[in-house]
């Protein structure tokens, strides 16, 4: 008989992440991986994300094609992409659900492309197709989401899917059931998501552009008067403005690169700039990390640091010597994406978890969110 696979999709901008793995009877396991590169310039001939929909499909099946081999697919997992307020877990891809995705979700993004391809793909193979912690999980708890302005309440969005996934590395780790976790994961790449685990939830996060600490191209919490100001002042449009603030801000607005390796260069070479926004960055993840201990009452089971910058064994080792005065610090470097979608497929596929069903409600999700 042939060997149980299941298949991964993560779409970027100008790429499509795909992977297979292996069903085990106890673990999924790597079979093969490939980010698919699509032409900036055949990009831009389409008109809408949505339409690039067709393009990919058919890049994802060649991908199939060439790599299934004598396994049989069982399941398809994407990127949730952009959808409405929804609880931590894996919702079963539906008509509804891709509908939503490409006409109606909450910003546009490649990401939103993940559940109508794995549709498009399961339906070929007669197989079911997931999607796993979207950026949306929004579990914050009720003081959360008091921000001080009633028309301005706080909400979640998080690099739900590698945290989560982080966690369950911790849970077996230390020998903890991931349902009793209390943890702060930091994830660091080009956005920061910087979140309070606590027993399989994300009680609290720091929203990209509410009261994140800058990254290397996104200017996170800033103050507010003076960002009043400089909307009135007329010297940018919305559009420009937004772009100095995502894309073009943080760390590439003062030294105008994004790369984390060129700046740490810049410091060994004595640019005392790069030195000061450096070490800035640094203070604003470990003051956030802070803050994010406090939801766990400051009992706390580990910090973990994950995501691009976490190869950096210099930012590892800074925040490493100062956080690990309030827990353990275990260092996650990178972001397994394609692991985690498949394998909270096969949470689904063994009985461990019930997916849940778009659209969501908000009865859904409380009796998997512990799981």
């Amino acid at each position: 008989m042939t060997e149980p696979a299941i298949l991964a999709v993560n779409p970027g901008t100008t790429t499509t992440r795909c992977a297979l793995f292996h069903a085990g009877a106890s673990a999924i396991s790597p079979i093969m991986e490939k980010t698919l590169e699509h032409d900036e310039a055949v990009m831009a001939e389409f008109a809408s994300i949505a339409a690039q929909l067709e393009f990919r499909a058919e890049h994802v099946a060649e991908f199939l094609r060439e790599h299934l081999g004598h396994y049989r697919l069982i399941a398809c997992a994407g990127r949730g992409g952009m959808l409405t307020p929804v609880p931590s877990g894996v919702i079963e891809v539906n008509d509804a659900l891709v509908d939503f995705a490409l006409h109606a979700p909450v910003y546009h993004h490649a990401s939103n492309l993940g559940a109508p391809l794995v549709h498009r793909i399961a339906q070929g193979y007669g197989v079911p197709a997931f999607v796993v912690d979207p950026v949306s999980v929004d579990e914050l708890m009720p003081e959360a989401r008091i921000s001080g302005v009633a028309e301005l309440p706080r909400f979640s969005f998080v690099h739900a899917l590698n945290i989560r996934a982080c966690g369950r590395r911790l849970s077996s780790e230390i020998d903890k059931p991931f349902t009793s976790l209390k943890s702060v994961v930091a994830h660091l790449g080009a956005g920061f998501s910087i979140a309070a685990l606590v027993n399989g939830r994300l009680v609290d996060s720091s929203n990209r552009m509410e009261i994140s600490p800058f990254t290397p191209e996104r200017a996170g919490g800033l103050p507010p008067l003076p960002l009043i100001e400089l909307c009135y002042s007329g010297d940018y449009t919305r559009k420009e403005l937004l772009e100095r603030l995502y894309g073009q801000g943080g760390v590439f607005g003062y030294l105008g690169t994004k790369d984390i390796r060129k700046v740490e260069a810049m410091v060994d070479e004595g640019h005392e700039q790069a030195r000061l926004v450096y070490k800035a960055m640094l203070y604003q993840i470990s003051k956030a990390v802070g803050a994010m201990a406090a939801a766990t009452n400051f009992d706390l089971d580990a910090i973990v640091l994950t995501g691009g910058l976490a190869n950096s064994k210099r930012i590892t080792g800074y925040l490493s010597d100062r956080l690990s005065r309030l827990a353990p610090v275990h260092v996650y470097p990178g972001s397994d994406e394609c692991r985690a979608l498949a394998e909270g497929a096969a949470r689904v596929l063994d009985g461990t978890e019930l997916p849940m069903t778009w659209p969501i409600d908000a009865t859904q999700g409380v009796a998997n969110a512990h799981s």
